[in-house]
Parts: C-alpha cells; sequence; structure tokens
C-alpha cells in the first residue's frame, strides 16, 4: 500500500493495519516432498542476487533436494506452505530452508527463501526456528550460515535468532558475510518472578 490509496488521508493507518495483517500469514512448515521441487527452484531462482549464481555456489542441491537434504543423514530441506483457502484452493510453497551437515556437531543453514509476495510475515522466522530445532535436536553445537550483504532484511532475521557476524569475504564484487549461533552457549533466559 502507498501514501495515495484510499481516500480518508490516513494512509499511516492503513499503513499500520496493512503491517498487522502481514503478520498473521497462516502457514505450515512442512519437510520437502518431490511435488515440491518446481516451486523450490522458482524459489531459489528468484533469489539469485542479480539473477545469476553466485562464484561460490554451483546450485546442485537444489536440482536434487532429495539427494542433497533428505536422503542424507543429518541433513533436511523444509518449506513453508500456506494454509488451505476458504475456497477450498491447495496452499502454496511461500518458502524454504535446508540443514546440511558437513562436521561434527556442526550444521549449516542453506537456501532460505521466501517469496518476495509475502516476505516480512513471519515465513523466514517459521523457517529459521524449524532448523534451529532441528539442530539441537540432532545435537549440534554450532550453525553456520552465509548471505550476502545485500540482503538486509535477512541479516536482520540472522541478527535477531543471535547470530553472530563472523567474517566477510569478497566474491565478484560482492561482500559475502558469514555468521554463526553457539547452540550450546545458549542460556536460558531467568524466568520472571510473580
Amino acid at each position: 500500500m502507498n501514501s495515495t490509496d484510499g481516500d480518508s488521508g490516513y494512509a499511516s493507518a492503513g499503513a499500520a493495519a496493512s503491517a498487522q495483517d502481514l503478520s498473521d500469514l497462516p502457514v505450515l512448515v512442512r519437510s520437502f516432498r518431490s511435488e515440491d521441487l518446481p516451486a523450490c527452484r522458482k524459489l531459489y531462482v528468484e533469489g539469485l542476487l542479480g539473477g545469476r549464481l553466485a562464484e561460490n555456489d554451483t546450485g546442485l542441491d537444489i536440482d536434487d533436494i532429495d539427494s542433497a537434504y533428505m536422503k542424507t543423514p543429518g541433513n533436511h530441506f523444509w518449506v513453508t506452505e500456506t494454509t488451505e483457502q476458504a475456497d477450498g484452493a491447495a496452499g502454496q510453497v511461500v518458502g524454504m530452508i535446508g540443514v546440511q551437515h558437513h562436521e561434527a556437531g556442526v550444521g549449516e543453514i542453506r537456501r532460505l527463501r521466501v517469496r518476495s509476495d509475502v516476505r516480512r510475515r513471519g515465513v523466514g522466522s517459521h523457517l529459521i526456528e524449524t532448523a534451529l530445532r532441528y539442530c539441537q535436536e540432532h545435537g549440534y553445537l554450532k550453525i553456520t550460515l552465509d548471505t550476502f550483504m545485500d540482503r538486509e532484511p535477512a541479516i536482520k532475521l540472522f541478527e535477531k535468532f543471535r547470530f553472530r557476524h563472523s567474517r566477510t569475504r569478497n566474491i565478484s564484487g560482492k561482500d559475502l558475510m558469514y555468521f554463526y549461533l553457539d547452540l550450546y552457549s545458549q542460556d536460558e533466559r531467568p524466568r520472571e518472578q510473580s
């Protein structure tokens, strides 16, 4: 919604209502199924910066999510699907995330994507929460991920979940930022006393 929408002149009230509506997208995070592959490929391609593969990425895991994530122990892949609509229309895949396990005690979050028209509606948070829960259940002590500096909303999301920036490296003129989260150092928050 832009400030010229509507007749009332209450653009800020309309924007606030719109923002509130955006926070309540009914979604289900579930494990990847083979029929999700076309939607995942589309999300992947839409998320490429400048429409091109980065120098450090082959994209081969997206071509075979089943082998790269679902059939490899310690790895997993999820999609976020909108819930069935009131008119009976089926849900749509609007987000995805994967976890890969390459070294002892470490999980890597990969392929976080949220369809552009549903961003800032909690989809990314649901996906991160699911991936972190999986990592905890599998005893991973450290979680890593990377993203390009151009993805400011993603960086803010990672910071919300207390990921820490560890280093930055330049790849083909773009800054790739590396983040980590130590699960073993997560302190329980003290409960409020009544």
